[in-house]
């Protein structure tokens, strides 16, 4: 019974309004300094942890729109593009990051929460979204939406296909936080 109480949005957004709303919350937080510099570092492939970021939040909220899930959208958003948030290049060998895969949620949450104020949604999205390296499996709708669209994502990242659609929101987000 739960489980179809998730499906009780009557509500779809049209893509136009969803892209406005997807921006109304995305651009405060891609606008932040240390957001910015994610820009340089690399991710999968050769997509930086920027554009990562931008596509796990983008595509999580779009699959939530098709779902009709009834969600937090501003805590998708939020939670989806802080999930990396870990301010370092993973790629770099350092002692400080030697098992990345498994300790680098602790470190994205520890550095969103010295910026940001997290709801217990987001901070799950962050905490648990690389299940099942993380023991405890996300407990939210957003934060298993966000654990699955994050692994699609970088498995199309590493594979290079079906980026042209990230990078059109990327052109228009450096419009709006360059006004």
């Amino acid at each position: 019974m739960k489980i179809l109480n998730l499906f009780k949005n009557k509500v779809k957004f049209p893509p136009e309004q969803l892209e406005q709303l997807f921006y109304a919350y995305a651009i405060p937080i891609l606008k932040n300094k240390n957001m910015m510099t994610t820009k340089e570092y690399c991710q999968h492939g050769n997509t930086s942890c920027y554009l990562h970021s931008i596509s796990v939040a983008y595509y999580s909220l779009r699959l939530a729109n098709v779902l009709r899930l009834n969600y937090d959208l501003e805590s998708l958003i939020k939670g989806a593009l802080l999930h990396d948030y870990f301010l370092y290049d993973w790629h770099k060998k350092s002692k400080n990051h030697r098992l990345h895969g498994f300790s680098h949620p602790v470190v994205a949450l520890k550095n969103a929460k010295k910026e940001y104020v997290l709801n217990d949604i987001e901070t799950d999205i962050i905490i648990k979204h690389m299940f099942p390296l993380t023991i405890l499996p996300p407990i939210y709708k957003e934060s298993i939406l966000v654990c699955l669209v994050d692994k699609i994502c970088s498995i199309k990242e590493v594979f290079y296909f079906g980026l042209q659609k990230i990078y059109h929101i990327e052109l228009k987000i450096n419009l709006y936080t360059t006004i």
